[in-house]
């Protein structure tokens, strides 16, 4: 018993890190396939910031090493964040045996939703935040004062805010999962809205940079999303039915 036992961990063990050599794998290829657009793709990022310059104002380099490093960087980022589907498929694969019939239709559609959430938080980010905020930054400053942004700080500034938003916009996802999982229920949730909404501001002010400005952009749509993961829990929580059972 005690062989079989250690065969069946070890064998967990292999097929664990076959998953993560092909997420690795598929960050790689991403990064590969994009890095000769590196320059590109941060100007696109860049853009936002660009547009909100005042006339002859420009993005400077206080690196030697920077003009390289930092697009560089920032595709290795882009090409996680692209690869964020391959890398759930990988967590799935090795989940999925262990699960019931109902529990795995229960969680492929949280997983697609998890997936779309965080692009959608990122998005939210570069289309609706960033312009707001960097708008607002660039145009409070004394006349007297040249504003000429490091590309390098820019870089840690942005890649902050999307995964900020990116990890903030899987709310409805992980209530869901408390709900499902009978860590927490829809009703007692609802009764700690006021303690939970001052905690997501609380949040929000250790995920964005110290302004209340980005805090705030932060912590509204976070509260919004709550809202909407008691709605959908309370939607799509539902006990096994005796045919799961007999599926399972």
């Amino acid at each position: 018993m005690s062989d079989m036992t250690n065969s069946g961990f070890i064998g967990h063990l292999i097929e664990l890190r076959n998953r993560l050599i092909k997420a690795l794998l598929s960050i790689l290829v991403i990064f590969v396939s994009l890095v000769y657009f590196a320059n590109d793709i941060y100007a696109f990022v860049a853009a936002p910031l660009v547009e909100s310059l005042p006339a002859n104002s420009t993005m400077i380099a206080t690196d030697v090493t920077a003009p390289f490093f930092a697009p560089f960087k920032l595709t290795l980022f882009v090409s996680l964040f692209l690869a964020v589907p391959m890398i759930l498929h990988q967590i799935w694969g090795f989940l999925a045996p262990g699960l019931y019939q109902h529990e795995k239709r229960m969680l492929m559609p949280i997983l697609l939703s998890s997936i779309l959430l965080f692009y959608g938080g990122i998005a939210f980010c570069y289309f609706v935040v960033m312009p707001i905020i960097l708008g607002f930054f660039t145009a409070v400053g004394p006349d007297m004062m040249t504003l000429s942004p490091d590309i390098s700080s820019y870089l840690g500034f942005i890649l902050k805010l999307f995964f900020a938003f990116g990890v903030a916009f899987e709310i409805p996802v992980a209530i869901m999962l408390l709900c499902w999982s009978g860590v927490t229920t829809t009703e007692s949730l609802a009764q700690k809205r006021p303690y939970i909404v001052v905690g997501v501001f609380v949040v929000a002010m250790f995920l964005t940079p110290p302004d209340v400005l980005s805090q705030t952009l932060l912590a509204v749509p976070m509260a919004l999303l709550f809202e909407l993961g008691l709605l959908l829990a309370k939607l799509y929580s539902r006990t096994p039915t005796p045919q799961d059972n007999n599926n399972e």
